[in-house]
């Protein structure tokens, strides 16, 4: 890559692994079309794609160029469901409702699925999620389980021992196991994917910021710095970075910086510490997610509301890493990255038609890439087929994110979590130690043939003391006649 493209999408291994196409160029004449996505991410790219594959004219505009940021920089997990936990979801609108919602989610999974398999993208596939438990809490896993089982997703919990012998480390104990879900290349998939729409009928224009947009009336009407477009439908799939174009909506969504590392080739080491080849999340929050790709490890973890240099974290994760891996030995960080999420207050995507004929695709912090496929074919079919699926996003309305102050609560809530989970997880370590202590001191203090209660061995004695005097030859007394 050149320095250019390494400023845009980051120095990843995703980005230094891709075949980046040439730059496309801005728009430079006013446009009439059907459509218009504001955002070239993988939810905007979808959603175009999907509507020009139907017929209608679209066009995408891109400040910078295709998937520079959480698109391309994220660790490539595909999973079913969303960030927020399944019994939340199910409080808050019931469970079929919620079963609803999950079907859709397993459906943006079998989108993405079909579509590298169908054009051969090389996305390096790999299959399985393990969510793993750094506390021993067996019943909680299983619960967790069979709601997930309920809503429809293939589950299965594994045990301390079966996860221990997949990742070999005391530092985890229950999981489950998702086998539906699979791991991608992130950019090369993102980068197909607007080859696969231009290839459809769409229109993709790089470096062109939008200005303004004109909601109004029939024809919607959106103004960058060297031409407008003129369209029906307006897609706002720009996350966070909507900014001055939709501030009431930008402003809803948490800006969360995730960092990430990939190490050096570890060779033979990396296969006996992790025989799990799918990707293992240890954390509700943004710590310790992790694959292995290629030779190397890429680990993700802490967050941050403020934007900041990958490297100043490295060696925080590379410490991660070793805490948790520590048969991995003195590892070396070959590359280190960070993208922007959007995360929504109440953990969910953020769907539907904001004004009349303006949609919104956005919030898909924490969920996986499924939830960027599910939208894009959801306003889609809303778009020209009148669909009404998005509708079930309605309970989770957008909600102001707090400002400034939101984001320090979010990051002294992010701290306050990890300290207290760092506690439980030693905790939970130390009481197993305890417990494996316990029962070799009681193997090492028991006998081989159980003792006798004390009163039942003081009466053997007096037994074997009678027959003793029983046993001996008697002197016979002399009598007198």
């Amino acid at each position: 890559m050149s320095a250019l493209e390494t400023a845009i999408y980051g120095s990843s291994v995703f980005a230094a692994t891709a075949v980046l196409p040439p730059a496309r160029a801005p728009l430079a004449l006013d446009l009439d079309v059907d459509v218009c996505v504001i955002g070239g991410g993988l939810a905007g790219l979808t959603a175009a794609r999907e509507v020009a594959r139907r017929g209608w004219s679209v066009a995408v505009l891109e400040a910078s160029r295709v998937a520079w940021n959480a698109s391309g920089r994220n660790t490539g997990f595909v999973l079913p469901g969303f960030g927020q936990s399944p019994e939340i979801i199910v409080e808050r609108v019931g469970l079929d409702h919620a079963k609803a919602l999950w079907a859709l989610s397993k459906a943006g999974l079998a989108y993405i699925r079909e579509t590298i398999r169908e054009h051969e993208i090389a996305a390096d596939a790999s299959d399985g999620w393990l969510y793993v438990s750094k506390t021993d809490r067996r019943d909680d896993m299983q619960a967790e389980a069979e709601l997930l089982q309920a809503l429809g997703s293939d589950v299965d919990v594994l045990s301390t021992a079966q996860v221990r012998s997949k990742l070999k480390t005391p530092y985890y104990f229950q999981a489950i196991d998702f086998p539906e879900a699979f791991n991608i290349h992130p950019l090369n998939y993102a980068l197909a994917l607007a080859r696969l729409a231009e290839e459809a009928g769409v229109r993709i224009f790089e470096e062109t910021p939008v200005l303004s947009i004109d909601p109004a009336g029939v024809r919607k009407r959106v103004v960058t710095s060297s031409a407008r477009v003129r369209a029906a439908h307006i897609v706002l799939a720009g996350n966070v970075h909507l900014g001055r174009v939709m501030p009431d909506i930008s402003q809803t969504l948490l800006p969360i910086r995730t960092y990430v590392v990939a190490t050096r080739p570890l060779g033979e080491k990396l296969g006996e510490a992790i025989e799990y080849r799918g990707s293992v999340s240890d954390t509700d929050w943004a710590d310790n997610h992790y694959r292995i790709v290629d030779d190397r490890l890429v680990w993700s973890g802490r967050m941050t509301t403020w934007d900041a240099d990958p490297w100043r974290f490295a060696k925080g994760l590379r410490r991660d890493i070793r805490r948790v891996y520590p048969q991995l030995g003195d590892i070396e960080i070959e590359y280190a990255w960070t993208g922007t999420l959007g995360n929504a207050v109440h953990r969910m995507p953020q769907i539907g038609e904001v004004i009349n004929g303006v949609w919104l695709a956005s919030g898909f912090g924490g969920h996986g890439l499924n939830t960027t496929a599910m939208a894009g074919n959801m306003i889609a079919r809303a778009i020209v087929e009148g669909d009404t699926a998005w509708r079930l996003f309605l309970p989770f309305e957008m909600i102001w994110a707090g400002g400034m102050l939101g984001r320090g609560v979010a990051q002294a809530s992010y701290w306050t979590y990890r300290t207290k989970e760092r506690f439980a997880a030693r905790a939970s370590r130390q009481a197993e130690r305890e417990r494996q202590r316990d029962a070799e001191k009681t193997a090492r203090n028991v006998p081989r043939s159980a003792k006798p209660p004390v009163g039942d061995l003081r009466q053997r004695v007096r037994d074997k003391r009678a027959k003793q005097v029983a046993s001996r030859k008697r002197v016979p007394k002399l009598t007198k006649d």
